[in-house]
């Protein structure tokens, strides 16, 4: 860590806000620099300008996280379904720490160096071997020295406490990230259940990220935080939803949606609905409140926006944005000025505002997919070698009587 910065602990206790970035995964493979399927972060190594640019991007408007492009990148994962690699999993996650250092040490923000779930676990592998894969990855992390680390994306809290555990013994403050809902994890653990074994195994600030929306994700994060205040635990609260509406979703979240993972941008939502995200969040007592996939990074800038008044500055990006939508009295047509700045350049406006999807034929919600699957299950049992069409094959076959 930088001289004179503040670790993650120290600017929590303190009673800061922490503003994680946004989803990289989702991000990089609109911009062409990730494959959707194997979801793996091979970017770091083969196209540093692009991780670095997207960073720069989320600092540039108000995260003080930088994450480690790490997402998946365990060699059980990297080497899974036929995936081909030019860059070994350590050369990957090398990279992926050096670009987060890189731009972290342009402003006041921290690296996170992060673990995910793996192909092993749900194979059944067991927890010796499941934590070896963790340690594989935490060795590059104590190298390359983040500040501090997350576990984060786990369906199952008994694989999450696992991670908790190796990263506990570094001594570096650890975070865990649940992909869940109100539901709980796939194997019913409640939302409050999960966090207790997660601060008892270690973890300082818990949460959750990914496969619901923003107002889900605080839902059960406040569920979490009170079963950990009911068990007389202590934490750190925190949140990195998606940037999809997800009212339809059933409890794996967005990934049983027909439009995953191609066809979910109506389901994006707005700079404004950020700002009641942020809102809602604070206001829940979440301290650290980020974005998972579907976050851009005008997202955050909203997100930073809102909380400007408690953070006591607004982020850079906002010199490129005016105050709910100000900068349109300065539209270049003057018969339109009028206009926008009676009914467009205020708050009330844009905070009331309906959007429109512009699909007349299309329905305002879908009917999840519901395959419910999990570790053990046949179809999760992870293999090296590419999907092979017979067992492509099965699935179809399946689906039509799903």
């Amino acid at each position: 860590m930088a001289p004179g910065k503040k670790g993650i602990l120290e600017r929590l206790d303190a009673g800061e806000i922490v503003i994680g970035d946004g989803g990289f995964v989702f991000a990089l493979e609109k911009r062409g620099y990730v494959k959707a399927g194997p979801w793996t972060p091979e970017a770091a190594a083969e196209h540093p300008e692009a991780v670095r640019q997207l960073h720069r991007e989320f600092l540039r408007a108000g995260a003080n996280v930088m994450q480690t492009f790490t997402f998946y990148a365990s060699d059980d994962k990297l080497e899974n379904r036929g995936n081909k690699l030019t860059f070994t999993g350590a050369q990957i996650n090398e990279a992926a720490c050096d670009l987060a250092r890189e731009v972290a040490n342009e402003g006041d923000a921290l690296v996170a160096g992060g673990v995910s779930q793996t192909p092993s676990y749900l194979s059944c592998k067991s927890e010796a071997e499941v934590k070896a894969i963790f340690k594989k990855q935490l060795d590059v992390f104590i190298k390359k020295n983040v500040d501090f680390l997350i576990a984060e994306y786990f369906e199952h809290v008994e694989e999450a406490v696992w991670a908790v555990e190796v990263l506990k013994e570094t001594g570096k403050p650890v975070a865990a990230s649940l992909c869940i809902g109100p539901e709980g994890d796939m194997h019913g653990v409640s939302p409050a259940e999960c966090a207790v074994k997660l601060v008892k195994a270690g973890a300082q600030i818990v949460g959750v990220n990914c496969h619901f929306d923003p107002m889900t994700c605080v839902k059960a994060v406040k569920m979490m935080k009170e079963g950990v205040e009911k068990a007389g635990l202590k934490a750190h609260y925190m949140v990195q939803p998606l940037a999809y509406h997800t009212p339809d979703c059933s409890c794996q979240g967005f990934i049983d949606l027909p439009e995953f993972p191609f066809g979910l941008e109506p389901r994006i939502l707005t700079r404004w609905d950020m700002h009641k995200y942020a809102r809602e969040a604070y206001n829940a007592g979440i301290h650290f409140i980020g974005g998972c996939c579907g976050f851009e990074p005008y997202h955050i800038r909203a997100v930073a926006e809102e909380l400007a008044l408690e953070r006591g500055f607004l982020p850079a990006a906002s010199e490129k944005h005016g105050n709910w939508g100000a900068g349109l009295e300065m539209h270049t047509k003057p018969w339109y000025t009028c206009l926008f700045v009676c009914f467009r350049a205020r708050r009330d406006y844009w905070e009331n505002l309906k959007p429109a999807s512009g699909r007349p034929t299309c329905p305002s919600m879908s009917v999840p997919d519901g395959w419910g699957v999990t570790k053990g299950h046949a179809d999760l049992m992870q293999q090296k070698e590419a999907t092979s069409q017979d067992q492509l094959k099965q699935l179809f076959d399946r689906s039509k009587s799903h």
